[in-house]
Parts: C-alpha cells; sequence; structure tokens
C-alpha cells in the first residue's frame, strides 16, 4: 500500500467514514492528492529520461558507430550478476547510514539536490553522518532542522578536528584537504557504527538507496571496500605523454561512492595502513592528483582482498575522459550519476544533456513533498512529532484555517546560500542592514546595494525553482557576485501566506554586527547612510543606552527619479510634489510621530514619543532588539507589533535628522491586495 494510500485509509476511519471530499477531513486529502500528482509527474520525468537514454543508446548500438565498440563491460564478473544485488531483503525500518564530506557555501548548496534524489525515492528511515566545516555544518544543521523530515536522523562531525590527519598530503585536486577526509572516517564515526555508504556531493539518485544498502550482504570475509570501477583511462597512464598516476588495480576505482565496513577497517589498522601507503608513495608522486582516490587505489593494488566490485550502474561517472557508456548501453538500470568533473554539468559528453535534465529535475523539485512519513516505523523525531501535535490541534472547520497553519508551519531554510566572507569593523559600530523580499522584488537587489555599501542579511522567499533562478541572477550580476558581504539567505515557500516576521527573524539571526539597520527593500536608502549611522551610533552611545535611530521614510510614485543626493535635494523634491512624506494619503498613522515637519530644519538629533500604530526604520543595538513575532503572516500589522515590544521594553526615539530612505514605486503584492480587499482576511490578522 503506498504512502497516500494509507493516509487517506487513516483519515477515513479517523472521521468514521465521512465523505473525505467534504469533511474536517478534506483540507488534509487535498494536500495528500497534491503530493502524490506531483510525485507521479516527477516519476514520470525521471523514468523519461531515462528512457530516453536507452532507447537512444539503443539505436546507437545498433546503427551508428557505438555499436562497433568492443570494449569489455565496466562491471566485473564478481559483481555477482545483474540480479544479486535482489537477492538479500532489508526490513523496511532498518536504519540506512550515509556518510558525506561537505565543506563551504558551494557545496552545502550542491549537496541539497543529492539530499532530495535520496528522499524521493526511499522507503527506509536514513542517518546522515555530515563530517563537516563550521561554515557547511551551521547551513545543513538548519536546513534539517527546518525541513522536519520524517524517519531522518542527521549528525554532525567537525571537520576542523581531523585536518591534521590529512593536511599533511600535498594535494592538487580541486576539493582541497577536504577531498582527503574520507579517509578518515573509521574514526571520526561513531565506534558503534559497522557500515556507511560514502557519498560525493556531486552525485545524483536515480533509485532507492536501500538497494546499494543490500549490496552489503555480497562482500565476503575479508572485503571491506565496495567501489565501481573506474570509467577513465587515468589509471592506466595513456591521458597524455608522461603521465604518471599513482599506483591502481587495472583502471582503478572511484570513490564518489563507497560502501565501507567500518568495523573490519578498524580491527585491521586502517588508520595506520593508509598512511604507511600514502607515505611510501609520496616519496615518489610527491603529491595526490585525485585526492583520496588516489590513497584508496594505492591500497586496493596492494591489498586487492580488501575490495568489492560494484556494478557500474552505481557510479555513472560523467568526467572529461569518461567512458562510461560503455556501462549505460548495457546497463539501462542506471542507479546513480556522478558529476565527477570540476566543469559539473558544463563536462563534454555526447549524452550530458540526458543526465542533466535528470538532475535539474531533482534541483528544482519541491522539497516541501519529501515530508513524507513511513508508515510502520516507530522512528519520529522529536521536532517532526512536535510540528505533527500543534498542526492536528488545528481546526479545518475554523475559517482561519489556512492562516493558522501557516503560523506553526516549519519553513525550510538554507542560511547563506552564496559565498559570504566578512568581518565586522574593529570600530565596534558596524551595522547590518536587514531585509527580505520575494521573487517580485528581486529587481531592487541590486539597486539597495548601490545604495548601501556595509554588510547586508537578506532573507529571500522563493520556490525550489525560483532559487535556482535567483542563483542565475546573482552570478551574472558582476555587483552582486563581487559583493561578499551579503548574507542571502532562503526560506521555501510553502502555502498561501507570506511569512515576512519568519523572514525577518531568519536575517536577524545571521547577524555578525553589534547593530542592525531594520528596513524593507522596496525602500532605498540615501547615499552615504551607512557611514551615517555608524556616526550616529557613536554619538548617541547606543552601546550604552536603549535607542532606537528612526530614519524618516519617504516615498515617490515615480518609477524613474534622480536619487536625492542629500538632505537639500530631497526637500525641493518635497516642495515640488516629487517625493512624499511615506503613506501620508493611507496610513498617517504608521510614521506620524517622526514628526517631519520638525525634521525639515532640525539639524541635531531630537526625541519624539510613541503612538499606537507607529512603525519606523530604525537602527538598533542587535543584542537588544527582540525577534518578531511569527504569527503576524501575510500583510498587516507585523511591524507595528514589533515596534510595541520595543515602546514596551522602554526603547526612546531618536529622529536623525540628516538621514531618510526613500520607497520606490512597485505593483501591490499579492498580500497587500488580499488585505485591502477582503474583509474576512483583514479579521484574520485581528
Amino acid at each position: 500500500m503506498t504512502a497516500a494510500a494509507v493516509i487517506f485509509y487513516y483519515v477515513l476511519n479517523d472521521h468514521k467514514g465521512g465523505d473525505i471530499r467534504t469533511g474536517p477531513g478534506s483540507a488534509l486529502a487535498e494536500k495528500i492528492q497534491s503530493i502524490q500528482e506531483e510525485n507521479d509527474i516527477l516519476r514520470q520525468q525521471v523514468g523519461a529520461y531515462k528512457a530516453e537514454i536507452s532507447s537512444h543508446l539503443l539505436d546507437e548500438a545498433h546503427n551508428g558507430p557505438q555499436g562497433a565498440d568492443l570494449h569489455p563491460r565496466l562491471v566485473p564478473a564478481s559483481s555477482g550478476g545483474p540480479c544479486s544485488d535482489k537477492e538479500s531483503y532489508i526490513p523496511k525500518c532498518e536504519v540506512v547510514h550515509v556518510a558525506i564530506v561537505c565543506a563551504g557555501y558551494n557545496a552545502s548548496r550542491s549537496v541539497v539536490t543529492l539530499f532530495k534524489s535520496i528522499l524521493f525515492y526511499r522507503r527506509n528511515p536514513l542517518h546522515f553522518h555530515l563530517l563537516a566545516d563550521s561554515v557547511a555544518q551551521i547551513v545543513l544543521q538548519k536546513l534539517f532542522q527546518t525541513w522536519s523530515i520524517p524517519q531522518v536522523e542527521v549528525s554532525f562531525y567537525l571537520a576542523d578536528s581531523v585536518v591534521p590527519d590529512v593536511s599533511w598530503i600535498p594535494n592538487k585536486h580541486y576539493s582541497g584537504v577536504y577531498g582527503l577526509m574520507k579517509l578518515t572516517l573509521p574514526k571520526v564515526l561513531p565506534s558503534s557504527l559497522q557500515r556507511v555508504i560514502v557519498l560525493d556531493t556531486d552525485v545524483t539518485f536515480a533509485t532507492d538507496i536501500a538497494e546499494l544498502w543490500k549490496l552489503f550482504s555480497q562482500l565476503k570475509e575479508k572485503q571491506a571496500i565496495g567501489l565501481v570501477e573506474n570509467q577513465s583511462d587515468w589509471y592506466l597512464g595513456k591521458l597524455w605523454k608522461n603521465h604518471r598516476p599513482w599506483p591502481a588495480l587495472g583502471r582503478g576505482y572511484n570513490t564518489g561512492v563507497i560502501l565501507l565496513e567500518l568495523g573490519k577497517l578498524r580491527k585491521m589498522g586502517w588508520g595506520q595502513l593508509w598512511r604507511l601507503v600514502a607515505e611510501k608513495d609520496l616519496t615518489t608522486l610527491l603529491s595526490t592528483s585525485l585526492a583520496d582516490q588516489d590513497i584508496f587505489n594505492a591500497i586496493i593494488k596492494t591489498h586487492p582482498d580488501l575490495v568489492y566490485n560494484l556494478p557500474c550502474q552505481w557510479n555513472v561517472q560523467l568526467s572529461d575522459n569518461t567512458r562510461s557508456e560503455l556501462c549505460y548501453t548495457e546497463v539501462t538500470d542506471l542507479k546513480v550519476i556522478h558529476w565527477n568533473s570540476p566543469k559539473k554539468l558544463k563536462v563534454k559528453n555526447k549524452h550530458v544533456e540526458f543526465f542533466r535534465n535528470l538532475y535539474l529535475t531533482f534541483l528544482e523539485y519541491d522539497g516541501n513533498l519529501l515530508r513524507r512519513e513511513l508508515f510502520g516505523c516507530n522512528y519520529t523525531s522529536t521536532q517532526s512529532a512536535v510540528k505533527e501535535h500543534q498542526l492536528s490541534m488545528l481546526n479545518e472547520e475554523d475559517l482561519c484555517y489556512d492562516l493558522r497553519r501557516a503560523q506553526v508551519r516549519s519553513l525550510r531554510t538554507h542560511l547563506y546560500f552564496l559565498d559570504y566572507q566578512y568581518e565586522p569593523t574593529p570600530d565596534g559600530f558596524d551595522v547590518t542592514l536587514v531585509t527580505q523580499l520575494s521573487m517580485d522584488r528581486l529587481q531592487m537587489v541590486e539597486l539597495l546595494c548601490q545604495h548601501w555599501e556595509g554588510p547586508i542579511s537578506l532573507t529571500l522567499y522563493l520556490s525550489d525553482a525560483e532559487a535556482q533562478q535567483f542563483l542565475l541572477y546573482a552570478l551574472s550580476s558582476q555587483l552582486l557576485s563581487s559583493r561578499k558581504n551579503i548574507g542571502f539567505h532562503i526560506v521555501y515557500k510553502e502555502g498561501n501566506f507570506y511569512p515576512v516576521n519568519l523572514l525577518r527573524n531568519v536575517g536577524l539571526q545571521q547577524v555578525d554586527t553589534p547593530y542592525v539597520f531594520l528596513s524593507d527593500v522596496d525602500f532605498l536608502p540615501m547615499y552615504g547612510l551607512y557611514s551615517t549611522l555608524k556616526k550616529s551610533i557613536q554619538s548617541q552611545k547606543l552601546q550604552n543606552e536603549k535607542k532606537a535611530l528612526v530614519i524618516p521614510a519617504f516615498e515617490t510614485q515615480r518609477y524613474r527619479i534622480t536619487f536625492p543626493q542629500n538632505k537639500a535635494d530631497l526637500l525641493h523634491m518635497l516642495d515640488m510634489g516629487t517625493l512624499f512624506t511615506f503613506r501620508y494619503h493611507v496610513w498617517t498613522k504608521g510614521h506620524a510621530p517622526t514628526n517631519f515637519a520638525k525634521w525639515r530644519t532640525a539639524t541635531t538629533p531630537y526625541k519624539v514619543l510613541w503612538e499606537a500604530d507607529f512603525e519606523p526604520y530604525i537602527a538598533v543595538r542587535a543584542s537588544d532588539i527582540p525577534e518578531y513575532d511569527t504569527r503576524f503572516v501575510g500583510f498587516g500589522w507585523n511591524k507595528v507589533s514589533h515596534i510595541m515590544e520595543l515602546e514596551a521594553l522602554g526603547f526612546q526615539w531618536v529622529v536623525l535628522p540628516n538621514a531618510f530612505v526613500v520607497h520606490m514605486p512597485h505593483a501591490p503584492s499579492f498580500d497587500i491586495a488580499k488585505f485591502r480587499g477582503s474583509t474576512q482576511y483583514r479579521s484574520f490578522k485581528k
């Protein structure tokens, strides 16, 4: 019985045979049906790509020059034959353990596609063991915490602890020292863990990973390492003149996919073994070219009884010099695709489009659909159970059900989607601009960066597909790709309400400067506001006093204006009717306490009193600011409530006389249109 069928059965019985289409379980049923339809579409896409590859290659084999290629298959006879992996049985609740080395912002982004492909097919509980640097650990801990996937556990091991074990090895591979760390896994992973599947971050699954786990039963007594034969001529030393590869058994083995019998390796003194082999070969070869793969192959060369030959479809390698088509022309049931080239998806291969489409399908797939429960396994994390309990307490007959569900839903969050390198200025007054946006405001990001040279913590609310569009946009922008002081954080879309305060909190939590400037992305700061705020923070002694510096807000209704260079320019534009005080015509109360009449002539900061519905844009000490109330989703009262809380905490309000922000015009958001057009929506917010 499929997962969806089991859920339907549960809902039907729970409501005593009521009509599932109209009863209290209707929302759940619709959600399940939607998930099932999405999964069916993906399965059809994946099946179509695999069938297309098979059909194309069969045509070549019969009619084209490929049919004349008489090279032998890359699957050794000792692999046990095409049906051997189906002979053993894995209990449905047996945990499959997977180890991955992951370091840096790029790797922590690309590994998500691997996770998606594994989660899509899996039918067993999973335990990921991630050997990560501090950057990847921050990113992936937050991702899994917010993803909240049933029957998935994640353990982290800090890579820094084993860097000395491998940093002495000269290595020319682009992965650097982290490309050698798989050698340390028997030492790093818990002594109670006896076996683990080890994966590179650049592989994609096209089948259930439990099928690979089953192959552990095929390993004989002395075999402790399962590997697929290398699918290039690298270790044969024939790729170019004077090419001197490390020693290997025949064509050698690729370490992108490994079965590791940890218990066996520990008993044989694995740590000492690989060190002795590495030291010996480095005396003549001087450095590794393929990182851990060179050392694994040198060990297997002298201890061939250690290796078990995995069938080639478990690691279809798409490197520049690959001959992987010798595998997939004969084995149509491809299991794992490996982008083992520095060029990744840009690698030259005449069949690369087929594989790229398979990869892109998972890349843009909605990860929320992978939160499915494995029924019959009592292996649910505490966090998942808490969220499920909160959701179960909601009344689906409540007219505000969707809103209340959005208030407790856990949204996947990917911190630092792009490279981030910034150290706060040593003066102690550095300030980060915190803001958020959705895809329809993306055009504002470059403008914002032109107006604010300081650090930015920017949270984007995007679908999986939109996140990839944003990535292409950012990497193609000379301005954005050159700025390393912007923390781009992705919160993935789910539901019909914009989670504005959650997005603000994500940005706030990642600030590493002592002060923050809380803004909205459709406001452009005056030129030089970053340095102005730093000076004002110092002169107003924010380090000692609980103050909020108010930056007066203005707006234009023109899409093209000459942005005011200073206060004098702005006052002139106010007099000419090119600019207005913000929302003077629709929501005067929001900024009335700023006292714009006084600001026109003020030359020194002045204090104002809080009034109901005040919602200014402010700079404050980061350690003083409370988080936003995430129960406010969609449009309305989200910032007002936060400012009210600051007032209750005793903040003073100080208006800066020579600072301003200008709101730029744009089409109304979906949420503001709902707020203005629906009395029911407005009543939900109360």
